[in-house]
């Protein structure tokens, strides 16, 4: 049996203009929101595991380190998360056989999650994977690399939701309330902590 690989991609490049300040060096629970998400990345692909960096990008690079993956600098982070999104998968589309991307803000999301989302993917490998909350499907998400050739055009803000659109027929979305939280201001910031604390 031939194994798979999947890396996951954390999309941490965003200027973050409504959080008024670096937003993936924000505090949560003890520390900052990128390390969280990229510790949950090392924790279900270790060594496959991409940091997306933009605005700040050194300070949020270093205070991952040391990074068990690698890390890639998107120098165009202003024109939106598509940018980010195609130069994580540039990076891996040698090696990957599917992305994971998860989004830096969401900090309810676990690795026994994630690793559901693989074996759903592991059963049907052609399948896009992705989150079902508050009535919509988003990230955190997995491609398989047939759309990688898409996914490596995408730029602005659109992101991978076009995809997700175009291909439905394709998508399994797997119920994830935790994936409704995403931080976009420092009241979501204090909102989200309260939640997650009772």
């Amino acid at each position: 049996m031939v194994r798979k690989h999947l890396f996951v991609i954390v999309l941490a490049a965003g200027a973050a203009t409504r959080f008024r300040a670096t937003k993936q060096l924000a505090d949560y629970a003890g520390e900052p929101l990128v390390c969280r998400a990229v510790h949950l990345a090392e924790a279900v692909s270790a060594q496959r595991s991409v940091l997306v960096t933009g605005s700040d990008w050194r300070r949020v690079h270093d205070a991952c380190a040391p990074l068990k993956g690698f890390f890639v600098r998107n120098e165009a982070f202003e024109s939106g998360m598509g940018g980010s999104i195609a130069c994580g998968v540039r990076a891996v589309a040698g090696t990957a056989d599917a992305v994971l991307l998860l989004l830096a803000d969401q900090p309810l999301i676990t690795a026994p999650y994630l690793q559901q989302m693989i074996v759903a993917w592991n059963e049907s490998d052609t399948t896009i994977v992705c989150s079902k909350f508050a009535g919509v499907v988003g990230p955190p998400v997995i491609f398989p690399a047939r759309y990688f050739d898409e996914l490596a055009c995408l730029d602005g803000d659109k992101g991978a939701r076009v995809l997700i659109d175009t291909h439905h027929e394709q998508v399994l979305a797997l119920p994830c309330e935790a994936a409704a939280t995403d931080i976009d201001t420092r009241d979501d910031l204090i909102e989200s902590q309260s939640r997650s604390s009772k």
